[in-house]
């Protein structure tokens, strides 16, 4: 996701957002990280696995299972992993000029979680910058030196 946009001063933004596939470190987590890992997910997933695998052979040949029970249960098996991937945290960008070494002059940044949010907050940022100067401070970007 990129917008570009121009200021009251006619400087040129570029406001862009960026998948993040791990929640960025902050220092109020440094001291509650307790995270195991990628192992209990994937411990989980090969349980579930092997109980609907046995669920299945199980069952009676005369058991007819309705087609939208099936449906259902592929649904409820997808929402968790759909949730999972649209609520990954997003880094929004907003940036303007060289410094002439190929570096931005002006670099404000923050992070939201969700895609609908990140692509709202892009809409908001590029409206904001268009009236104004810079983005504003009430805004989730700050200001990187």
């Amino acid at each position: 996701m990129t917008r570009q946009t121009r200021d009251v001063n006619g400087r040129l933004w570029t406001v862009h957002g960026t998948l993040e596939w791990r929640t960025p470190a902050t220092e109020d987590d440094f001291e509650h990280d307790v995270a195991a890992g990628y192992v209990p997910g994937i411990v989980m997933i090969v349980l579930i696995s092997i109980l609907a695998i046995v669920l299945v052979t199980w069952t009676p040949i005369d058991v007819v299972v309705p087609i939208w029970l099936v449906l259902l249960l592929v649904l409820l098996a997808l929402f968790f992993p759909a949730r999972w991937a649209l609520r990954r945290p997003w880094t929004l960008v907003a940036e303007t000029g060289d410094d002439g070494d190929g570096g931005p002059e002006e670099r404000w940044m923050g992070t939201v979680r969700g895609y609908f949010t990140a692509r709202s907050e892009i809409a908001k940022i590029a409206k904001t910058i268009s009236q104004d100067t810079q983005p504003s401070y009430e805004g989730v970007l700050k200001p990187i030196q």
